[in-house]
């Protein structure tokens, strides 16, 4: 697994207008070929009577799933500018759709470019680019004598905390990032003197900064 990758947080749409003819740019982010495809398939359903719906999209750690739709348009003027888009931006895990409504005058290829091209990252924008970030659950057992030290050296250390259990003890279950794991743990059990009970979970995809 990546430590980290750029990507979109949430599906969304925005439109754009050039000569009269609507460019609505819909991103979503995916984690596997069938679910962009199944996404690909949605927005042409929901614009059955469009002109064009031309997409792309780009998956996997090393970006070993791409491919891009011109959907009609002239070979080279809509799914590749689409895919540029995704590169340049350095993007994954990310499908891109550009419906577009024919208002009636003829763009030409560079327009045809420069019409996708935007339409893209309008709905990249939409959507809002995020970085996600690796992380490994750790779970500290404590007793509670412990608390509130623990607690207040979470906080100073800036570590990202998934929640918390009060039993007959109290289990926190810290979020550092992957490749400090091993790290944080022989922190933590050294700041509890080996009274913490350990022990690891999942890896996880967290947005950075949140």
């Amino acid at each position: 697994m990546l430590n980290n990758y750029r990507t979109v947080r949430r599906e969304a749409s925005a439109e754009i207008v050039s000569k009269k003819s609507r460019f609505i740019g819909y991103a979503k982010p995916v984690e596997t070929e069938e679910e962009a495809i199944a996404f690909i398939d949605e927005i042409k359903r929901l614009h059955r009577q469009a002109t064009h719906n031309c997409s792309a999209y780009m998956i996997g750690e090393r970006d070993q799933h791409q491919k891009a739709s011109d959907d009609g348009e002239p070979s080279g003027t809509a799914g590749k500018p689409i895919l540029e888009v995704i590169k340049n931006k350095g993007l994954k895990n990310v499908a891109v759709v550009v419906t577009r409504y024919f208002g009636g005058i003829m763009l030409g290829a560079g327009g045809l470019v420069r019409a996708y091209t935007d339409g893209a990252v309008a709905g990249i924008e939409a959507a809002e680019e995020i970085v996600n970030v690796l992380h490994r659950e750790v779970f500290v057992d404590v007793d509670y004598t412990w608390y509130g030290k623990l607690e207040n050296e979470l906080h100073g250390r800036g570590t990202r905390v998934g929640g918390t259990e009060f039993t007959d003890r109290v289990i926190v279950r810290c979020l550092p990032e992957e490749q400090e794991a091993e790290a944080f743990i022989a922190w933590m059990t050294d700041l509890t003197q080996g009274q913490a009970v350990i022990g690891e979970g999942e890896s996880l995809y967290c947005i950075e900064g949140e």
